[in-house]
């Protein structure tokens, strides 16, 4: 993904539009993808800053092409490649033997003449020598701690050019989601696909059912309202985005901080844009915890309780209720399990309010006990874990 440096938004009329190249406008950059890709399919043992600088030749003469624009493309290509670095710390320690064996010829020159008599090139192959390698070994180890001289190892790439330009287009879209405040999604189809790729993500949600439409409303909690992991949180949010673009009868309204002033202007998205994103088969379960928990518990029945992944939505008032687990009994009673992991205390008070709205039915919440004295005071039945949700713990709650 893009960095915030990288981050194109114009803000006009209320309105925030990511940069975004199209067809009609942008159709001859198809051309300019395409050398791109040639550089870095061709770049094996090149360094990133090599790569970098056959990008800029690419792009430089575009008349509208801004900088940060050639610095998104760059980071997209680094993004689908391996690079070679210095995985051991070995570059420093080379770098003062090489200077520790050379300082004696100093000044070293290109031409030797009766004054200045060390040859930079002889002064090279000795040192080699002393040190059992090659010039050229040495010189890509010399600075290979530095992300410019990392070399490319393994170009994965992008289908095609055409390809390459729709990931800019979303990226670009990412990237202004770190100034997000609030972010609403209104989903008519794909509901659960959608609640479970932001459950993955670990993005704080609410839920609400609009009466007229039925439509299903999810608000979340943008990075800069989030005081805390903002930068995390942020990225999580932009992740989201990909799995989103997947999804059928959505729309999205994201309102973006434009400076420390206050000033906020309004991100609207929907599949009509165009945005192409990939959605890989979602998981199982939204978090280690939970995959955890299901996996000790079996299929079997304990004490006569059955394990059941995800039961009915619930709705009230307005609001709606998606269990992580439904505990059902051989004797008839349900018993509804959520585990929670990233929270604030606001949305920890969301929460409570929301699930006191279900108090007929009988709901566990489960927290983490690292966060447990940061915590406000909650009124609902709370199990605590460390790790992992222990299994006795469930069941001497459940009785």
């Amino acid at each position: 993904m893009l960095t915030s440096e990288q981050a194109i938004v114009e803000f006009e009329g209320g309105k925030a539009r990511p940069d975004r190249l199209s067809q009609l406008r942008h159709g001859h950059y198809l051309q300019h993808a395409g050398r791109m890709l040639e550089v870095y399919r061709e770049g094996v043992g090149l360094t990133r800053q090599a790569l970098h600088q056959a990008i800029y030749r690419i792009l430089d003469e575009e008349p509208d092409c801004p900088t940060r624009r050639i610095e998104a493309f760059c980071k997209l290509l680094d993004d689908v490649s391996d690079f070679d670095s210095d995985p051991h710390g070995k570059a420093p320690a080379l770098r003062r033997q090489v200077f520790r064996l050379a300082a004696p010829n100093h000044p070293l020159v290109s031409v030797r003449d009766r004054l200045f008599e060390h040859d930079v090139a002889d002064v090279k192959q000795r040192i080699a020598e002393e040190l059992g390698s090659t010039w050229d070994e040495i010189d890509r180890r010399l600075f290979s701690d530095v992300m410019e001289f990392h070399t490319l190892r393994t170009f994965h790439g992008y289908p095609d050019a055409r390809a390459l330009l729709s990931r800019y287009n979303v990226a670009q879209t990412q990237a202004a989601l770190y100034r997000a405040v609030k972010l609403t999604v209104w989903a008519r189809e794909d509901f659960r696909t959608i609640l479970r790729q932001a459950k993955l993500a670990r993005l704080l949600h609410r839920i609400y059912q609009e009466p007229a439409s039925r439509e299903y409303r999810i608000e979340f909690d943008g990075p800069a309202s989030v005081l805390r992991e903002t930068r995390r949180y942020g990225v999580a949010m932009a992740e989201f985005l990909p799995a989103l673009l997947a999804c059928r009868g959505w729309r999205l309204t994201a309102l973006l901080q434009r400076n420390r002033g206050g000033w906020k202007s309004r991100l609207e998205l929907s599949p009509r844009d165009g945005l192409q994103g990939h959605l890989s088969e979602p998981e199982e379960f939204d978090s280690g915890v939970e995959a955890a928990f299901a996996r000790k518990w079996g299929s079997d029945r304990r004490n006569g309780w059955q394990l059941i992944r995800e039961g009915e939505i619930l709705h009230a008032r307005q609001r709606v209720f998606v269990p992580d687990f439904t505990l059902q009994h051989e004797d008839g009673r349900e018993v509804l399990l959520e585990i929670v992991g990233f929270w604030t205390p606001e949305y920890l008070r969301e929460k409570e309010n929301t699930l006191r709205l279900f108090s007929g039915q009988r709901i566990l919440l489960a927290l983490p006990e690292t966060s447990a004295l940061k915590s406000p005071a909650l009124s609902i039945d709370t199990i605590r874990y460390k790790t992992a949700l222990k299994i006795k713990d469930v069941l001497d709650r459940l009785g």
